[in-house]
C-alpha cells in the first residue's frame, strides 16, 4: 500500500542544512497497522508527512496503492490525499465548528452536497461512539472525545490509508487505551492501512504488527513486533526497548548470558524447571519481559554457576528450549 524508496528529507542550506530524514526505504502492506518509533527530533513526524506529501521529499519517491505522488501535479495530488487520512496530537479541530460540522468539512470541500455530507457525518459519529454529540462543540469534549472526532474526520472521504502522528501523546492513559481500541476496530472493519507516528513502546506493542525505528532520520531497525522487542538489534533499538538500561549492581565479570524470549508461552518456567530438573541453579540479575498474546518478548540477564561443569549443564539446557536465543554475555557493565 505505501512504498518509500530511498526518501530523503532536509531543510535549509549550506552551514544551516539539517537532515530530517535520510534515505528510507520502507514498504508498509495493505490492511496493516504499522509503527514508526523513535526519540524527539528523530525524524518520524517529517517521515510521516512525507508520505502524504505535506512535505515533499528532497530525495527519493513515494507511492500510494500504486500512485506515485512524487510523480503527480499538485492537481493531481490533491485528488490522491483524498485516499489518506491523518489524524494529529492536537487534534486540529476547528472549534467555531460543532462535531458534525468539523467531520463534514473535507466532504464540503471535495464537493459533496450537504444532505450526503451530513449523512456520512452521522454514520462517522456512530462509529467512533458519540452519535450524541453531533451538535457539540470541540470546547465541550475531552480530549479523548476530541481525537475521535478528528479520526471520524479523516475517514470522512473513505480513505485506505490512516497517518495517525502521535494521535495519542496528549490524551491520559485510560483515553489513550480507547481511541487505541478504536483504530484497530477501524482497521479490521475497514481494511485500511494505519500508520502510527509515536515515541511510546507501549503504544507500538498495543497496536502494531510490524515497527519501524528511526534514530536520527535513518531507518536503524525494522521487523515484527516481537522481533524487535525479543531481541533488538541497534543502540537506539535497546534504548527503545530497555529506557532505564539493564541494571548492572552485583553482577558478576564472568558466566553471564544473555537470554531472549522469542515468543514461547508465558506459562513455561524455564529457569524453575532448570533448577528442578537439572538441578542446576543461576540468579537472575535483571529482566524485562513482556506478555504479548500469551507469549513471551524480552531478555533476561543469568548469572551461570562458577563451576564449568555446572556452568556448562545450564547453557545445554537453555541453548536445547524452544523460542529461546541464548548468548554469552563478556565484561557486562550495564
Amino acid at each position: 500500500m505505501i512504498k518509500l524508496d530511498h526518501v530523503s528529507k532536509t531543510f535549509g542550506g549550506g552551514e544551516s542544512e539539517v537532515a530530517a530524514v535520510r534515505d528510507v526505504t520502507l514498504d508498509i502492506a495493505q490492511g496493516e497497522i504499522f509503527g514508526i518509533i523513535g526519540y524527539s527530533g528523530a525524524g518520524k513526524s517529517t517521515l510521516v508527512r512525507c508520505i502524504n506529501l505535506l512535505e515533499k521529499p528532497t530525495q527519493g519517491t513515494v507511492t500510494v496503492d500504486g500512485v506515485e505522488l512524487t510523480a503527480l501535479s499538485e492537481k493531481e495530488l490533491s485528488r490522491q490525499r483524498q485516499k489518506i487520512g491523518m489524524i494529529f496530537q492536537q487534534f486540529n479541530l476547528f472549534m467555531q465548528r460543532t462535531c458534525l460540522g468539523n467531520i463534514c468539512f473535507p466532504l464540503e470541500l471535495a464537493g459533496w452536497d450537504r444532505e450526503r455530507a451530513k449523512q456520512r457525518g452521522m454514520e462517522l459519529l456512530e462509529l467512533v461512539g458519540l452519535p450524541d454529540k453531533a451538535g457539540a462543540y470541540p470546547a465541550q469534549l475531552s480530549g479523548g472525545q476530541k481525537q475521535r472526532i478528528a479520526i471520524a474526520r479523516a475517514l470522512a472521504s473513505r480513505p485506505k490509508v490512516l497517518l495517525c502522528d502521535e494521535a495519542t501523546s496528549a490524551l491520559d492513559p485510560q483515553a489513550t487505551r480507547s481511541v487505541l481500541r478504536l483504530i484497530q476496530q477501524i482497521n479490521r472493519e475497514t481494511g485500511i492501512t494505519v500508520v502510527i507516528i509515536t515515541h511510546e513502546m507501549a503504544v507500538v506493542e498495543e497496536i502494531c504488527s510490524r515497527v519501524a525505528i528511526l534514530d536520527q532520520g535513518t531507518m536503524v531497525e525494522t521487523g515484527t513486533v516481537e522481533e524487535v522487542f525479543s531481541n533488538p538489534k541497534t543502540d537506539a533499538g535497546r534504548r527503545l526497548v530497555y529506557p532505564d538500561g539493564l541494571p548492572a549492581e552485583h553482577a558478576p565479570s564472568t558466566n553471564l548470558v544473555r537470554i531472549a524470549f522469542d515468543g514461547g508461552s508465558v506459562y513455561e518456567p524455564i529457569i524453575a524447571t532448570l533448577a528442578a530438573e537439572v538441578g542446576v541453579k543461576v540468579s537472575i540479575l535483571a529482566a524485562d519481559t513482556r506478555n504479548i498474546d500469551d507469549k513471551a518478548f524480552g531478555t533476561m540477564l543469568l548469572s551461570l554457576p562458577q563451576d564449568p561443569g555446572e556452568a556448562a549443564k545450564a547453557m545445554a539446557y537453555l541453548k536445547d528450549q524452544k523460542n529461546l536465543s541464548v548468548e554469552e554475555v563478556a565484561d557486562y557493565h550495564g
